[in-house]
């Protein structure tokens, strides 16, 4: 892929479990022609032979700030993100009841171009690393708020099959 002289675009996928953001993420990137990064925090949860950590949750959130610094470079136009700081922010709070400063900190200077915050209306599908199927509705609700008071430029994505990409398509067309 051939970078572009114009600046890259961040797109970040937001929302609950099994809302269809790494499926999201890859289809609008070869859509796109360009990179995605998935969701950090599903290789190293499936590492662990242990309950996860506060600590861990911050290793996570490091490695998938890394992991899109080094992608911008390689990027066309677009970068799509399989899941970013919010999540971990919601995360650290509705399990561990802190969060550390630098990950709302680091929300406030590096905003996404576009969030797709991806409603739950699809089927839960059972999975042993996710853990809310039944909290779909409170977490969405928690994450469009945090995303309110960034004052940042988001689509809610509904859809089943193609309708759920292209509705991300006509997002990323219309907005950007």
């Amino acid at each position: 892929m051939e970078k572009k002289d114009k600046p890259v675009k961040r797109i970040a996928l937001l929302g609950p479990e099994c809302t269809a953001k790494s499926t999201l993420s890859e289809a609008l990137a070869k859509h796109f022609n360009t990179v995605w990064i998935p969701e950090y925090a599903r290789t190293h949860l499936a590492s662990l032979n242990r309950k996860y950590t506060l600590e861990d949750i911050i290793e996570i959130s490091q490695v998938q700030i890394e992991q899109e610094r080094i992608a911008v470079e390689k990027a066309n136009n677009y970068i799509f993100v399989d899941t970013e700081l919010i999540i971990s922010k919601v995360w650290c709070l509705d399990v561990f009841k802190t969060c550390p400063e630098w990950i709302s900190s680091s929300l406030l200077k590096t905003k996404f171009d576009l969030y797709l915050l991806t409603y739950p209306d699809l089927p839960w599908e059972e999975d042993v690393l996710r853990e809310n199927p039944h909290r779909r509705e409170y977490l969405f609700d928690w994450y469009e708020k945090e995303l309110m008071e960034l004052s940042a430029n988001y689509v809610i994505i509904k859809g089943r099959g193609d309708v759920r990409i292209e509705n991300c398509i006509k997002a990323i067309n219309q907005l950007l």
